[in-house]
């Protein structure tokens, strides 16, 4: 079973790389054409609703591909190609119903997302949604052939498909910029740069569909025709499953429209927002594909009741292993944001004050990395248990405290008419959902303390404290060396600034939690040094 869960996360990991080396270029190219100018701005806003979709139904461990790994790979290989035709029927229909509702309904969405827009920004958001409506149905057919291909072990496509994507947005933008040049950021043009933008990602959509294909036809999971079947009992399982987690996730996201709402009245939010995200995902989508993808089959083989030890040796090990990985990440993230954002982004049309605003929102998403992670670890450990409700029900409870969190940390107007003291602006917007996601991580933990009387939560939280007393070190360490040496303001003095104070800041980390006795840091850095010692 290690040697299969590593041979997996190896898949799994060099697939998500190159996915997330290509978001990356895509996010430098459009930072350099746009910059925080009403194209991308827009977009950020338009993209909502059809990218809640991508995401949420079709994204990797979303609900859609855990329902069909945690449910196909309990039967028997035989029916997994009826189940995928007869929900891929089922979905299609209700989606394509959603897809022309972008189409007809783009205004009043667009005003429901941003009500601070100007009319411009309005104008060329409404237009983006529209041309990105078909997203919504190409969705759940990504969803559920992606999570029906990982139940037939194969991981390599779904790990790579968001490249797709990306080099569709990367095409797109460069085209435009060789016919406008460098007038491409001027307001005039910007109706038509956030058309290329958005028809451009419906693209990307369309290849992360067709590039499963020949996948699933080598699988003999592909059927061409309509299956209405909803009695079969594996389609009827995928949907117990796969109502309550889409239900659950899909609250999550409404917190994103509820930060979009509040940062409509702050300019260039919603794209700094973009910006400080893409950072965040690409090591957090990396490992967070590399740890969940292999993990929930192996949670969902192991809810028996005679298999209870090792399930909670399981999740021991994703929980750890997980806040080991963004502990020091996140602290990097903090002691080190504006030499990262200076680095990557500051060119072109992506200015000094762009830089500024993009660096508070970095630090914030920094921190809450380690309890974002551990979310995803514990939901999937509830899926693979077949129960969506639980999660759910912290979701709705946690739509009403981002509200509040959102008018706390931002700084809403109170009844006397002055802003709150311990307002953050646009950074409370990332702050509010760190806070949801510790409480939701609390509250999980202690819902499953109750199926798993075993679970032993006091020393899991004890190696958790030592991990970030770790993490502390290596940012205190990191953000001195920043500071004291004199760097330059080139690439090479911002990479070499980014580059020696990171690593001298993870080897302390390191070297602390070895030394605090945490064993996963401990077993890492041996695997490291065999490695090398090897080589």
């Amino acid at each position: 079973m290690a040697r299969s869960l590593k041979g997996i996360a190896l898949i799994v990991t060099f697939g998500t790389l190159l996915s997330k080396f290509g978001g990356l270029v895509r996010q430098l190219v459009i930072a350099a054409a746009f910059g925080v100018g009403a194209a991308y701005d827009a977009y950020n806003y338009a993209y909502v609703l059809p990218g809640f979709l991508l995401i949420l139904l079709g994204g990797i461990n979303g609900p859609f591909h855990s329902a069909m790994v945690s449910v196909l790979s309990r039967r028997p290989r035989a029916e997994g190609a009826h189940v995928l035709a007869a929900l891929n029927t089922s979905v299609s229909a209700l989606l394509i119903g959603v897809t022309l509702l972008f189409v007809l309904a783009a205004d009043p969405l667009i005003t429901l997302v941003g009500p601070g827009l100007n009319a411009d920004l309005h104008r060329i958001a409404v237009v983006q949604l529209q041309v990105m409506a078909p997203m919504a149905l190409l969705a759940g057919l990504i969803g559920l052939g992606f999570g029906s291909l990982n139940a037939a072990d194969e991981f390599w496509i779904p790990a790579v498909s968001p490249l797709m994507s990306s080099l569709a947005l990367i095409v797109g933008v460069l085209g435009l910029w060789w016919q406008l040049g460098d007038s491409i950021a001027v307001p005039g043009n910007a109706l038509l740069g956030g058309v290329v933008l958005a028809a451009a990602t419906s693209a990307g959509a369309l290849l992360q569909w067709l590039i499963q294909l020949p996948a699933l036809i080598r699988q003999k999971l592909a059927r061409f025709q309509l299956v209405w079947d909803w009695n079969h009992p594996g389609v009827r399982e995928v949907w117990r499953v796969m109502g309550p987690a889409t239900l659950s996730s899909g609250m999550l996201q409404i917190n994103v429209f509820t930060d979009l709402f509040f940062a409509s009245g702050i300019i260039g939010a919603a794209a700094g927002l973009g910006y400080a995200n893409l950072l965040v995902q690409t090591p957090l989508g990396l490992i967070s594909n590399a740890l969940l993808v292999p993990l929930l089959p192996t949670f969902s083989r192991l809810v028996a009741p005679e298999q209870r030890d090792e399930l909670v040796a399981r999740i021991r090990q994703g929980l750890m292993l997980s806040t080991a990985a963004m502990v020091p990440l996140g602290a990097l993230f903090v002691a080190l944001g504006g030499p990262i954002v200076a680095l990557v982004y500051e060119r072109g049309a992506f200015d000094a004050d762009a830089a500024h605003l993009v660096t508070g929102l970095l630090m914030a998403y920094g921190l809450g990395m380690p309890a974002y992670l551990a979310r995803d670890v514990l939901v999937r450990v509830f899926y693979a248990m077949g129960d969506g409700t639980t999660p759910f029900r912290l979701s709705v409870a946690g739509i009403g405290l981002n509200v509040v969190f959102d008018w706390l940390l931002v700084g809403g107007p109170t009844p006397w008419g002055n802003q709150l003291p311990f307002s953050f602006g646009a950074p409370g917007l990332v702050l509010a959902t760190v806070v949801i996601n510790v409480i939701t991580c609390a509250a999980l933990l202690l819902q499953l303390k109750k199926r798993l009387i075993s679970l032993p939560l006091s020393q899991w939280s004890g190696d958790g404290l030592r991990l970030c007393l770790a993490g502390l070190a290596g940012a205190c360490l990191a953000w001195g060396l920043s500071v004291v040496i004199g760097w330059t303001d080139d690439l090479i003095g911002l990479s070499l600034q980014v580059g020696l104070s990171g690593c001298l800041g993870l080897g302390l980390f390191a070297w602390c939690g070895t030394a605090l006795g945490v064993p996963e840091v401990r077993d890492l850095v041996r695997t490291v040094r065999q490695k090398i010692r090897t080589r």
